[in-house]
């Protein structure tokens, strides 16, 4: 018997799709047993994969650490191993940059199993009973908020998300030099409009992550609206928890649809495993159209595959949480992935957050970003 361990996150969609397609690939192929383990989400965007590697034969991984996992050569790269059809069949059915999020020197290093990126929610009976209708402008959206009825996740890394989508969604990305993350004229604006949306909700939402916010919208009554948190298709299928909420597409700022960052995870084999050709063969089943679109979705998973986004059985259980995000994860903006940009990720995210919850000067706080993040790119001094 080989036994293959595998470390995911604390979630229905982190978790059960990972042992359910464990427990059929070992139906398949009996002398191999796969077990999985979690960790917080918080853990997921922080620890560090190359400790995990030498523990573990598979990683559900954040794409921003494929650089480092390609730099110290703690993960396979794939298309090494895999068929040049099967690498063609990904690349292809990528949900918007998903596939591409997971490629570092011409390399793919883990497979893009799950899609995300932040997108709205609603709970339409209480907007229904309120008289009210789901925001299709930015304006629409602070008149709600000053209803008391908008939350959104902030604690210190989706605070970072969402002033990415702010930057984004005035017309210009971030790390377009290595000297600033983005231009003093964009980054300002985007602070202060950040911050007088921020300054409209309940300071409990600097303490949630999107799972925190969506448990909250889905278990009281005081929650009509979150603007934008990663998606979790999962509180869009009936029966999973008290109130059910609908997914959308972001409101529209300057007559245009919000931008947000991508998410999603991939599944990353480690170099460090003593059965590689039996996680390859694990992680490439897990991948496959058939598998994403049938096993994986219908527990609980949220599929990278485009087929199954573009399923109709899929979307009917789910009220079409797929269709309705999918134009939001086609032009989600990709964050960088080079090897010390999870330095600059966990710090910054703090220098945000704190403006946010305290005010301050908008200079200050883009050149204490701008100092991280030029620290990031040297290696050696993070």
């Amino acid at each position: 018997m080989k036994k293959l361990k595998g470390i995911t996150w604390n979630h229905t969609r982190g978790l059960l799709p990972m042992v359910a397609t464990a427990q059929r690939f070992t139906e398949l192929y009996p002398d191999v047993e796969i077990s999985w383990e979690k960790r917080s989400l918080q853990e997921f965007a922080d620890a560090s994969i190359e400790d995990l590697a030498k523990r573990f034969d598979l990683l559900v991984i954040d794409h921003p650490w494929t650089g480092f996992g390609a730099a110290t050569n703690t993960i396979v790269p794939l298309s090494d191993h895999f068929s040049a059809e099967y690498i063609k069949d990904q690349e292809v059915n990528t949900v918007g940059k998903s596939y591409e999020s997971y490629v570092f020197d011409n390399k793919l290093w883990a497979l893009p199993i799950d899609a995300a990126t932040p997108v709205a929610a609603a709970r339409l009976d209480i907007l229904e009973k309120n008289g009210l209708k789901v925001p299709e402008t930015y304006d629409d959206l602070l008149a709600l908020a000053k209803k008391g009825l908008v939350a959104f996740a902030g604690i210190p890394v989706d605070s970072l998300m969402s002033f990415y989508s702010f930057c984004c969604s005035l017309g210009e990305a971030p790390f377009q030099s290595q000297q600033k993350v983005i231009s003093e004229e964009t980054g300002i604006k985007a602070l202060q409009m950040h911050r007088e949306l921020a300054q409209l909700m309940d300071p409990a939402n600097f303490n949630r992550n999107p799972i925190q916010v969506y448990e909250a919208m889905v278990n009281t009554d005081e929650i009509a609206y979150c603007p934008f948190a990663y998606g979790y298709s999962n509180y869009s299928r009936i029966g999973y928890s008290k109130h059910l909420l609908h997914f959308y597409d972001l409101v529209k700022l300057n007559d245009q649809p919000m931008i947000s960052s991508l998410g999603g995870t991939g599944l990353a084999v480690s170099a460090f495993s003593e059965n590689l050709p039996e996680a390859l063969k694990y992680a490439e089943f897990t991948g496959s159209s058939q598998v994403q679109q049938n096993i994986f979705a219908d527990n609980g998973g949220q599929p990278g595959h485009l087929q199954a986004w573009k399923n109709e059985r899929i979307n009917g259980i789910t009220h079409d949480y797929f269709k309705n995000t999918l134009p939001a994860l086609e032009r989600a903006f990709l964050r960088p992935r080079y090897s010390g940009h999870m330095y600059f990720q966990d710090h910054a995210g703090d220098v945000v957050r704190d403006y946010l919850m305290n005010g301050g000067d908008e200079k200050e706080v883009l050149a204490a970003m701008d100092a991280l993040y030029v620290k990031s790119l040297n290696p050696a001094t993070v």
